[in-house]
């Protein structure tokens, strides 16, 4: 009989490790995006909308109080836009006048960029902000900001136009200095690395404001210090690591970054 409890003990522990591989990968793996448990929402008068745009479920959400100014946040690999929907959210949108908040959906991986799988900037750009101002009646330019893959993707879709954004919010941003270090799937190959690598685009980020963070525990840490340093931004590093409750417990500064970059709409 002990064989087989060890014959057993073995095999759970080879399945335990393939998990733990496929969930890793250049130290932005689904686990450290993923959302966290379902929480009863205190939405303090605040409005959750749900619609379809691109053949995908979008998400916003319009506070008691919106000031005219247009939000967009991207989430992180393996999450969705119900990432955001959280009190932490919430609390900040009903403290004061507050933007409406449009969270897109970047399907597992898409890390934002026009690649193989789909026009991810342009379908941010051309099709999701155009809508949300139409739809939420927004005006002005536009915030955008992200966590991880989502922090990456608010860097570049803000490279791509500068003078449409006033704010740009890079949460424990998915970065990478050479391609060969990347996550897997993060791009498809090292020329589709090249023309999306946001240290190219250091002369156009600068055109707006950007605000970059990370946990003192992050592996990125240490690629985010770097392009700060090269935009003459400040790497604000507060303790944690790279996951939901480290973004959560930053949202009343995240918050505040967004609200003194744009300020309220005319």
């Amino acid at each position: 009989m002990w064989r087989y409890a060890v014959l057993a003990t073995a095999i759970v522990m080879a399945v335990v490790a393939v998990l733990a591989f496929r969930g890793s990968g250049g130290g932005e793996s689904a686990a450290q995006s993923a959302p966290v448990k379902a929480q009863t929402l205190d939405r303090r008068g605040a409005r959750i909308v749900h619609y379809r745009l691109d053949g995908r479920d979008q998400v916003a959400v319009v506070p008691q109080k919106a000031d005219g100014r247009l939000l967009v946040l991207l989430h992180g690999r393996g999450s969705g836009p119900q990432q955001f929907l959280t009190n932490a959210l919430f609390k900040e949108l009903g403290s004061t006048a507050s933007p409406v908040v449009v969270m897109l959906n970047g399907g597992d991986h898409s890390f934002w960029h026009n690649r193989n799988s789909g026009k991810w900037a342009s379908m941010v750009l051309n099709t999701a902000i155009p809508d949300a101002k139409r739809r939420f009646h927004t005006t002005g330019k536009v915030e955008i900001g992200g966590t991880a893959m989502g922090g990456y993707g608010a860097l570049h879709i803000a490279s791509l136009r500068p003078s449409e954004f006033c704010g740009v919010g890079a949460h424990s941003a998915s970065l990478w200095r050479r391609s060969g270090a990347t996550a897997r799937g993060a791009f498809d190959n090292a020329v589709d690395y090249r023309a999306n690598n946001v240290f190219r685009a250091i002369g156009k980020l600068k055109k707006t404001q950007v605000w970059m963070d990370v946990g003192d525990g992050d592996s990125f840490r240490a690629a985010d210090s770097e392009l700060a340093r090269k935009l003459s931004v400040v790497l604000h590093v507060y303790p944690g690591g790279h996951d939901i409750a480290y973004w959560n417990s930053r949202l009343p500064i995240y918050f505040a970054f967004y609200r003194h970059a744009c300020g309220a709409a005319s």
